[in-house]
């Protein structure tokens, strides 16, 4: 069976709640995975739009999360390191950690939460940008899995 990502706070598909976007509170929103293949030895978690008006827009990249670990709760904070010696990378609001859902007016966006089961810990530093992440996990992704939420104004 593959690893499946699931949201107390959200079905796939489905609205995410307001405080989980700038509108709101902006806290990242729980989530959770079941157990991934044999061999994983990290994870890493990507959310981003695919809707926004420039192009795929990154809101938050967590990366170097241990293999035991299977979920992230309510509001992580917005640190480079987190206590569970994972990392955050840089999102495209400049910042390290979860920045929330912020659309323009209009038809609602999606919102992209992927995430990869590796092979390795990523070879990339504290507030990394997408690229590096993806470049780091380059070759190493034994699988990925989604969960979109989405939201509008």
């Amino acid at each position: 069976m593959s690893i499946q990502l699931t949201s107390p706070a959200f079905q796939d598909n489905q609205p995410i709640p307001k405080k989980y976007t700038a509108d709101g509170q902006n806290l990242s929103p729980p989530l959770r995975w079941t157990d991934p293949p044999a061999g994983t030895k990290s994870f890493a978690l990507i959310c981003e739009d695919p809707d926004a008006p420039r192009g795929t827009f990154t809101h938050w990249l967590n990366f170097n999360l241990p293999t035991e670990v299977r979920d992230l709760p309510e509001g992580v904070l917005a640190e480079a390191t987190r206590p569970d010696g994972s990392l955050q990378g840089t999102n495209d609001f400049g910042k390290p950690g979860y920045g929330g859902p912020s659309p323009p007016p209009g038809k609602p966006h999606r919102y992209v939460f992927k995430l990869l089961a590796l092979d390795q810990s990523l070879n990339a530093r504290p507030g990394a940008k997408k690229d590096q992440l993806l470049t780091a996990a380059n070759g190493h992704k034994l699988e990925e899995t989604q969960l979109t939420g989405t939201y509008g104004r």
